[in-house]
């Protein structure tokens, strides 16, 4: 462990969902058996911890650090950490922590364990200058990224990237809610020969906009017709009703993939819509594959990312700008 640890931390903390998130000063953690500290550059503010915050998740870890975009430079190691060395420079993910026990561990679907335990959640996250994590956890970021332009990439890239992999072979996709995932993700699509048709909030000309100058060939309203049936519909937006919107657009035998933790209530809707084998898949966190295959990806296409960098302190503007739709791409705390 590294004798130049300050004692003290910048944090931005939540007491209680529902409340703003409060600047403190918190003790540095020191890292445990398997951990490692980290010295945080920059941390995402993803649409995850917005649901954290907005009390749409139930049972966070209270009071609590929330981000789980996190890039920073280990600062400590913790007893029997071999895999990582001081100023190695590491991304840390929503995935925490698995069991390696139950059955879903067992079945090389860690996503789904049983007993997880997630960043920015269930264990402190990247909202403050030091962030603990499992050393298992925290994969190596191609120093070809500035840390604010990778920080999107631990969670809008790898769930865009696992979302992707559930639509299926290349072909015609639509993406539902042209955020932070949903423009990591049109990168890597394109990479892969994919059709792009973009759907954005009705009137957004902005977002519109964005979505034809990531390579999507159409970009319309959710509540518009594309000008072909599509093979596969990603969900980015937390919204229910886009997923019978989005089934009246694919083909027979198509899917409509979820990529949200949350979504509001799906209505009601005809059999038909969903008749002649479409269908409907969610995507549940990620596994470690899924870092390991994207983050090589990454610099390959390489993708781009379009951030709005905001100072740690003022989180609880970025949280507000994301509710309220005012960005464009992501929103990335720095340490000053």
């Amino acid at each position: 462990m590294s004798a130049s640890l300050p004692d003290k931390m910048r944090a931005m903390l939540l007491d209680a969902p529902g409340k703003p998130l409060r600047l403190a000063s918190l003790p540095v953690p020191r890292p445990g058996p398997g951990e490692v500290l980290v010295k945080v550059e920059a941390c995402g503010v993803c649409r995850t911890d917005l649901h954290v915050v907005d009390g749409e998740l139930p049972e966070p870890k209270l009071p609590l650090i929330p981000g789980h975009e996190i890039i920073g430079r280990v600062a400590a190691l913790g007893e029997g950490v071999t895999a990582l060395a001081p100023g190695a420079r590491v991304g840390i993910p929503w995935l925490g922590w698995t069991c390696g026990a139950c059955r879903y561990c067992r079945a090389d679907k860690e996503n789904l364990c049983e007993n997880a335990l997630f960043t920015g959640y269930t264990r402190d996250g990247g909202y403050a200058e030091y962030a603990l994590a499992d050393a298992r956890f925290c994969f190596p970021v191609a120093e070809s990224y500035g840390a604010a332009e990778a920080a999107p990439l631990l969670c809008a890239g790898l769930i865009g990237y696992r979302s992707l992999r559930m639509a299926g072979e290349a072909g015609l996709l639509g993406i539902y809610g042209f955020g932070a995932a949903a423009h990591i993700v049109a990168q890597v699509a394109r990479h892969e020969g994919w059709r792009l048709f973009a759907f954005v909030k009705p009137g957004d000309e902005k977002a519109k906009e964005f979505a034809l100058s990531l390579g999507a060939e159409w970009a319309g309203g959710s509540d518009e017709t594309p000008p072909e049936p599509l093979d596969a519909a990603i969900i980015y937006a937390p919204a229910g009703p886009l997923v019978p919107a989005a089934l009246k657009t694919v083909a027979p035998g198509g899917r409509v993939v979820c990529a949200g933790i949350h979504m509001s209530d799906i209505p009601s809707f005809p059999y038909d819509i969903l008749w002649r084998e479409r269908s409907v898949h969610s995507v549940a966190n990620l596994t470690r594959a899924d870092g390991e295959a994207f983050l090589s990806l990454a610099p390959k296409v390489p993708i781009v990312t379009t951030v709005e960098t905001v100072p740690l302190a003022e989180a609880n503007e970025a949280l507000a700008r994301l509710r309220d739709g005012r960005l464009t791409g992501a929103a990335v705390l720095v340490m000053e």
